[in-house]
C-alpha cells in the first residue's frame, strides 16, 4: 500500500482500517531498510501512527512540521514522496536519516540537534500571523528533549500567545504529569471527543451571545469547570506557562490521534498535545530493548541485533580506561548528556553509580556542573559527541577556563562521521575550543596513547584537557616513530633528509604512511604525528621541517582555525606549506565516501603531493 502514497493528501482518501494496513507496510519498510543501512530504529517505529495522523489532519508543506532532532522522521519521508528511493537511506547521495531542507519541500529545516524545534516553530508561527496566514506549525518533540534547556526558553516565550502553534510531546518513557483517579480518565475521554468539542464550542458561542450577561456566565462556568478539573488533575507545567494542554492520548491509535490533533488545530493558540507511545512498537526485539535499537548498524531483521557482535572502539576503550583509573582514585567522576552507551560509559555507570551523572540532553549544564565538582576537589570527566560539544563554548570558557578549574573533556565522534550526515560531523570543535586559554587538545591514534593521555590528565589534574577521537578504532600496522616533546610529537627517522613531510594526527597517520608508500619511488617522504594538537611547539616543528620542500598537513577538521592554519602562521620555512582540510559542511555517506569527498585517500593525497612538488 505504501507504494501508492505519493503525497500526504493521498492519506485523506483512506479509511482508518486502510491506514492500519498502511502502518504495517511502513513498519516493514523501515525495519528492512534500517537492518541493511543502519539508522535510528526504535524511535521511528514508535512514531508511525502519529505521523500518519499528523499528515492526515494537516496540509504539509503549507502546515509545517518541525521535528526535534528529526531522527524520528522516516515515516514522514515515506509519506512525502520518497518511498521509491527510501532504500538509499543514509547512503552516499541518498536520502538523509534526518530532515533536510535540500531534500524535500516537506522538510522545513535540516535538523539533528535536540531542543531547537519549539523555538523555530514559534518563529514560523509568529511570522505566519504577521503575514495574515492561517497555516499551522507543529513541533514534534520527544520526552528526552524535555531535558534540554532551550526547550523551556521557547515554552516560556510561547506563553499565552494566540498563534497556530501545536507542540506534540512524544512521551515514550515516563509520564510528564501524574493524574489521579478514574474521573480523570472520564474527563479526559470527553475532553478529547469530537462531539464534546463541537458541543462546547457551540455552547460557549451561544452563551456568549446573550446580551449583557452571556459573556459573564460563560466565564463563570469555565472557572467552575477548571476548578472541578483541578480537584482531580494536577496542572501541568505547560498550563502554568499559559499554554493549552491536551492529553495524554494513545499515539498508536490513528483515529484518536486524528481527533485530538483536529481539536488542537481548532484552538488557534499555543497548544501542547501529550501523546504516549512505545519505542520500537511492533518489532519485539526493539520493544524489549529499545536502548539497543536507538541507533543501529547493519543487523539481521529476523533475529535482531547480535549482542555478541560488539567491536572494540575508542569509545569503549575510553570507558574501560576510565573505570581502571576510577578504581584507584575515588575523586574521578564521569558525566554525559544522555549518551552513556554511545560514549562508552555504561560500564562506569554500573561500577561507580554514585560517581556517574547522566544530566540528560543538557550539554551546557554538564560542563558547569563539572566545574562545580572540580571546585571541591573532584576530578570530572565529561564525555560528549563532537557535534554536541559545540554547544558548550561559553560554559567551557567562562565557567571552567576563566575560573582556572581542571576538567577532562572527551570528544567522541571527532572528525568525519559516517551515516548521520551534515548535522553530526565532528569537524568544528577544534577550531572552537582552541581559542580558549588553559586548553590542551590531544588526538590519540592508538588505544595506548588514549590511556596515557587520560592517565596524565587525571593525575596532573590541571587546566582543561580535551581528548578528541573518531568513531571507530585505533590505527594499526604503522612503523615505529621517534618521540619528542614528551610524547606530544612523533616523527620518522631521518626527518631532516625528507623532500616532503606529511604532518597529521589521529587515524590520518595511517593514511600518511600509505601515501608515503605510494610516493616513495619518487620522493623521500617523512611523517610527523602530532598527539597534542594544541598548543603547538612551533619552534620544534619548524626545526623538524625547515629543510623540506613541501610540508603537507592533513587536517581532519574544518580548515578555518585548524591545526594546519596555526602551523602555517606560526612557523617560517623556505619550503611550501599546503593544508588539506575540510572546507564545507559534509553530507552523509560511508567513511570511505567522506574520505574521497575530502580528498583524504592515500591515492588522492599522493597525486596532490606529486602535483605540488612538480610546481616547486
Amino acid at each position: 500500500m505504501i507504494e501508492n502514497i505519493n503525497e500526504p493528501k493521498d492519506l485523506k482518501k483512506l479509511s482508518f482500517a486502510e491506514l492500519d494496513d498502511l502502518t504495517s507496510d511502513i513498519r516493514k519498510t523501515i525495519i528492512d531498510t534500517v537492518s541493511k543501512n543502519g539508522g535510528h530504529l526504535a524511535s521511528n517505529l514508535g512514531m508511525i501512527e502519529a505521523t500518519i495522523a499528523l499528515h492526515r489532519v494537516f496540509d504539509s508543506p503549507n502546515d509545517k512540521f518541525i521535528f526535534d532532532v528529526s531522527h524520528q522522521s522516516y515515516t514522514h519521508k515515506l509519506l512525502t514522496g520518497r518511498y521509491s528511493y527510501f532504500s538509499t537511506l543514509r547512503q552516499f547521495k541518498g536520502i538523509s536519516g534526518f530532515t533536510n531542507r535540500n531534500e524535500s519541500v516537506h522538510d522545513i529545516l535540516s535538523a539533528g540537534h535536540s531542543g531547537s524545534s519549539i523555538s523555530a516553530a514559534l518563529g514560523i508561527a509568529t511570522a505566519n500571523k504577521l503575514r495574515g496566514s492561517n497555516d499551522h506549525t507543529i513541533a514534534i518533540v520527544g520526552d528526552g528533549s524535555l531535558t534540554n534547556g532551550m526547550i523551556y526558553e521557547a515554552l516560556n516565550n510561547c506563553g499565552d500567545k494566540k498563534l497556530n502553534l501545536i507542540i506534540l510531546i512524544n512521551d515514550n518513557e515516563m509520564s510528564i504529569s501524574k493524574n489521579v483517579g478514574g474521573l480523570h480518565k472520564y474527563l479526559n475521554k470527553i475532553r478529547t471527543s469530537n462531539g464534546y468539542f463541537r458541543f462546547k464550542r457551540k455552547f460557549e458561542y451561544y452563551l456568549s451571545a446573550i446580551p449583557l450577561i452571556g459573556g459573564s456566565i460563560a466565564r463563570v462556568l469555565k472557572l467552575i469547570k477548571d476548578a472541578l478539573r483541578r480537584l482531580f488533575v494536577r496542572d501541568t507545567i505547560f498550563e502554568d506557562l499559559g499554554l493549552v494542554y491536551v492529553g495524554p492520548v494513545d499515539g498508536h491509535n490513528i483515529e484518536k490521534m486524528s481527533r485530538v490533533l483536529t481539536e488542537a488545530k481548532s484552538k488557534h493558540q499555543c497548544c501542547v498535545v501529550h501523546m504516549i507511545t512505545r519505542k520500537g512498537n511492533g518489532y519485539t526485539p526493539a520493544e524489549n530493548e529499545p536502548h539497543l535499537y536507538h541507533g543501529v548498524g547493519h543487523f539481521d531483521a529476523e533475529y535482531g541485533i547480535d549482542h555478541d557482535d560488539v567491536g572494540v572502539s575508542f569509545s569503549s576503550k575510553a570507558g574501560e580506561f576510565l573505570c581502571d583509573l576510577a578504581k584507584e582514585d575515588d575523586k574521578i567522576c564521569a558525566i554525559t548528556a544522555a549518551m552513556s552507551d554511545g560514549t562508552g560509559l555504561r560500564e562506569f555507570s554500573e561500577k561507580f553509580p554514585k560517581r556517574f551523572f547522566d544530566v540528560g540532553i543538557a550539554e551546557e549544564h554538564a560542563i558547569t556542573f563539572a566545574g562545580g565538582l572540580s571546585v571541591v576537589g573532584m576530578k570530572p570527566v565529561v564525555a560528549l559527541y563532537s557535534t554536541f560539544s559545540q554547544r558548550v563554548y561559553d560554559q567551557l570558557q567562562h565557567d571552567i577556563a576563566l575560573q582556572d578549574l581542571p576538567l577532562t573533556l572527551l570528544i567522541d565522534r571527532a572528525g568525519l562521521v559516517p551515516g548521520d550526515g551534515i548535522t553530526h560531523q565532528g569537524i568544528f570543535d577544534y577550531s572552537v575550543f582552541s581559542t580558549i586559554p588553559n586548553v590542551s587538545i590531544f588526538v590519540p591514534s592508538t588505544y595506548s596513547e588514549l590511556k596515557n593521555i587520560l592517565k596524565s590528565s587525571l593525575e596532573h589534574n590541571k587546566d582543561i584537557s580535551i581528548v578528541r577521537y573518531p568513531k571507530g578504532g585505533e590505527v594499526t600496522d604503522i612503523p615505529e616513530m621517534i618521540s619528542c616533546d614528551n610524547g606530544n610529537i612523533y616523527h620518522t627517522e631521518n626527518i631532516k633528509d625528507s623532500d616532503v613531510i606529511i604532518l597529521t594526527y589521529g587515524r590520518m597517520v595511517k593514511t600518511a604512511f600509505e601515501s608515503k608508500k605510494l610516493l616513495s619511488p619518487k620522493y623521500n617522504v617523512g611523517v610527523i604525528k602530532a598527539v597534542r594538537t594544541f598548543p603547538l611547539d612551533f619552534s620544534l616543528i619548524e626545526a623538524l621541517v625547515s629543510d623540506c620542500k613541501l610540508l603537507y598537513i592533513i587536517d581532519e577538521c574544518y580548515k578555518e582555525g585548524s591545526m594546519g592554519e596555526k602551523i602555517s602562521s606560526g612557523i617560517k620555512i623556505d619550503g611550501k606549506i599546503h593544508i588539506n582540510a575540510v572546507n564545507d559542511f559534509l553530507d552523509h555517506g560511508s567513511l570511505a565516501d567522506l574520505m574521497r569527498c575530502c580528498s583524504f585517500t592515500p591515492e588522492q593525497i599522493s597525486d596532490e603531493i606529486t602535483s605540488l612538488s612538480d610546481q616547486l
